[in-house]
């Protein structure tokens, strides 16, 4: 059973658009590349031909997969975040106890999480470390560089 992920209403539809794009001209640019390779004459010893065949079970596999994400995913109301501890779609300011470094972080899912944009997964060391904290609470949780340690400053939405 596939497990339910939550979804800013424009990661929901960003994934919508890339299932729309794969399903049409994904789908169109595959055909093209087979029927290519099928004019190049014998299939049995048409390598060209094996490696289209095989994009394309990729490609259907992208699809299912992405299908599969939707079909479970929900859409979480953003004003209707509890802000009196750290949740799914939290915007999060953190220090770091040893080096008194602030960052402000957001929890999303995993599909929407980018560093660069300060979206981090919940299902990541440090959003898994941050869930269910309040202001004021430490944080501590392993990391491949070791042990760290993170002070909630503040939460909100």
């Amino acid at each position: 059973m596939a497990k339910i992920q939550y979804y800013t209403e424009e990661g929901l539809n960003k994934l919508k658009a890339e299932l729309q794009d794969l399903k049409t001209r994904g789908r169109q640019e595959i055909a093209r590349a087979i029927a290519e390779a099928r004019d190049k004459g014998d299939l049995s010893e048409n390598a060209e031909y094996d490696a289209a065949k095989e994009a394309q079970g990729l490609h259907e596999a992208k699809i299912s997969k992405l299908e599969e994400v939707l079909g479970n995913a929900r859409i979480l109301d953003e004003s209707s975040i509890d802000t009196s501890q750290v949740a799914v779609l939290s915007k999060v300011k953190i220090k770091n106890r040893k080096n008194n470094a602030v960052v402000t972080y957001t929890l999303v899912s995993e599909e929407e999480a980018d560093l660069k944009l300060g979206k981090i997964s919940v299902g990541s060391p440090i959003g898994k470390g941050l869930l269910g904290k309040k202001v004021g609470d430490v944080a501590q949780f392993q990391v491949p560089a070791g042990a760290m340690e993170f002070e909630v400053l503040e939460i909100s939405r």
